[in-house]
Parts: structure tokens; sequence; C-alpha cells
């Protein structure tokens, strides 16, 4: 199993763990990833890493697909793979429709058709075949709507680059099944290896539309998990909670939040609608305190580490080929590096 650690996107003000990079690196650590939402951007921290850093792949967790045209994206992530050496990681994700629509000032669409159609335009731009055309239900290329002068015409990319490895951030099985079909990696959100068998259908479905061959030894699960060591197991769960709250409680709108929709789907439909009552009434503190240990428990590995070593092989059992720490401690960053094996390649 790949480790890879994800540094997220900024606060108020962006300060990059550039020495957590650099010692992850030397630990062995496949890739780190980024992420934005209404702040930051994905792309920029990445370009300042790529000149800090020799090795360890670079990946977006993730891009807002609405955000940017398909275009913008793989001009974008190919001039970092070329300044990088060949290290970008492709991570998209729709994000949800107050993000698109209130922040980005485009419409939700169709999620499932945009996707398809955005990822295989990237695939059509990076092969450089021929001049890229696509007419499709979200994206034209060349456009041809309202306001069109009529003159744009097929262009080929001037940068001669390489398909670059895509990942998706998905949830629903629909999209998932896409994700399986259309991408080199998956990016589950709140993954627990204990539901991996509420996916496995939608991911072989996908393979098996995919059409050549392909299967799981094809395919990259980057799977985050939150990891602590210490001997106070429901300490370190709490730790979690608030962030959860955000999530199922607070992120999306009452009828609409799939991060809310996951935890219902894992089996804690009465633990997410206290949860999302309590946060959207300003009672976070409560909403926080209604988040189950168990829900924790099943996406993290917390505890003393031979407890941690135990639980891991859940990890492994469900598929997980590179795991996401969510961690900043360097005890529990050097811990995975030991039990995964990436330390043998350890730079000194």
């Amino acid at each position: 199993m790949k480790l890879a650690i994800n540094i997220g996107y900024s606060g108020a003000q962006l300060r990059l763990p550039l020495d957590l990079v650099l010692e992850v690196e030397r630990l062995g650590y496949d890739s780190v990833w980024t992420a934005e939402a209404y702040g930051s951007d994905a792309v920029t921290p990445l370009a300042y890493l790529a000149a800090k850093t020799s090795r360890i792949k670079l990946g977006t967790g993730i891009m807002q697909i609405p955000g940017r045209t398909p275009a913008m994206c793989a001009m974008t992530m190919s001039t970092l793979d070329q300044l990088s050496g060949g290290r970008a990681l492709v991570g998209l994700g729709l994000s949800g429709p107050q993000v698109v629509e209130g922040w980005h000032g485009v419409p939700y669409g169709k999620p499932a058709a945009r996707t398809r159609e955005y990822v295989e335009i990237l695939r059509k731009i990076w092969a450089r075949d021929e001049p890229v055309a696509y007419d499709g239900e979200e994206y034209q290329l060349p456009y041809r709507g309202p306001g069109a002068t009529g003159l744009g015409k097929p262009l080929k990319s001037i940068l001669h680059g390489r398909q670059l490895p895509v990942y998706l951030a998905t949830m629903g099985p629909v999209n998932v099944r896409a994700t399986a079909e259309l991408a080199d990696g998956w990016l589950p959100i709140w993954f627990s290896p204990q539901r991996m068998h509420l996916f496995r259908p939608a991911l072989e479905e996908g393979f098996t539309r995919a059409g050549n061959g392909k299967s799981y030894k094809d395919f990259d699960i980057a799977a985050g998990c939150t990891v602590a060591v210490g001997n106070d197991v429901k300490a370190l769960l709490a730790e979690m909670k608030p962030n959860i709250a955000l999530y199922v409680g607070g992120m999306g709108a009452r009828e609409k939040n799939f991060h809310n929709e996951m935890a219902r789907k894992y089996g804690y439909t009465e633990a997410a609608e206290k949860i999302q009552e309590l946060y959207l009434a300003g009672r976070k503190a409560e909403a926080t305190e209604a988040v189950p240990d168990e829900l924790c428990d099943e996406m993290s590995l917390c505890g003393p580490v031979e407890r941690i070593k135990e639980r891991y092989r859940a990890w492994e059992d469900a598929g997980v080929s590179t795991l996401l720490v969510q961690a900043r401690e360097p005890a529990a960053l050097a811990l995975m590096a030991d039990i995964t094996g990436a330390s043998k390649g350890a730079t000194a």
C-alpha cells in the first residue's frame, strides 16, 4: 500500500506545512494532495511544492470541475506535470450546488453528464490525436450556444504532454460506477473499510463498462484515514468529531447534503438527523457531541500502536491501494511508514 497526505485548503491565511511535506517525502510517502473550497485554490500550492521537493507526487484532492473549463484544467495540470518532472495527479470533484452556483456562478446542471464529458475532453486534449471537437450536454467544443460568434474552431494543444492519472471524488453508486469506468483512481469521501461491500458492485460494473479488461489491479483506491497514536482512544476519536459534525450537519442545504446521506447509508440515520438538526440550529457543540464514536472509529486508525497495526489490516483487506493519512503528528506519520513498508524506501 502506498501512503499519501492531504494538506487541505487554507483558512484565513495560507501557510503551507513545508517541513511536514519534506518529512513525509523523506519517509517514503508517495504523494501529497491539496484541496480547494472557496478560498485558496488547489494548484498554486502544488506548484510551490514542486519546486521544493524532488520525488513526491503532487495531487489535487480536489479541483472543482465547475470552476474550470476542461481545457483550462488540462492546460494547468499539464503545465504542473512538466514543471515537476511528471509528478502531477489530477483529482477532480463536482462540489455541491451551494458552491457551484453560489461561488462559481454556473448552473449545477447534470452532475453525472458533466463529470463524464469533462474527463472525456481531458483525454482528447492530452492525446493530441487531432484538434478537439466535442458535442455534449454540458460542454461543446467549439461553443455554439447563445452569444457564440460562430468563429470558434477545434484546436490542438501546443504543449506536448501525456495522459495524466485522473482521480474522481464520488459518493453515489452512479458516480462511483462512472469513476471505475473513466478514471485511474477513486477518492472516496468518508471511507470505511467495513463498508466496502456497499461500493464493490458499482466499481465492478464500471470496470466492465470500460470494456478493456480493467480491474482493481489497474485502479487506485486512495482513501482518507485519520491516524492518531495514544492510549485514550475515546479522546482521540473526539478530536475527529467537530469536522464530521461540520460536514454531516452543515455542509450543504438540509435537503441536499451528500455527507449526511453517506452517514445514513452507513447505518447512522438517527445520528445524522440529530447532527444536522442541531448544527443548522446553531448548536454546534451539541452537534459535535452527537457524532457517534463508532462512526469515527470505523473511518480512522486511533489508539495504541498495537491497536492501529491490528486494525490496519481491514484497510488492506478492503483493497485500499493508497492510504491518505490524515495526521500532522510525526509519530503517526512515521508509524504508518513503518507499518506499510514505505520507510524502506526512505531517504536520509
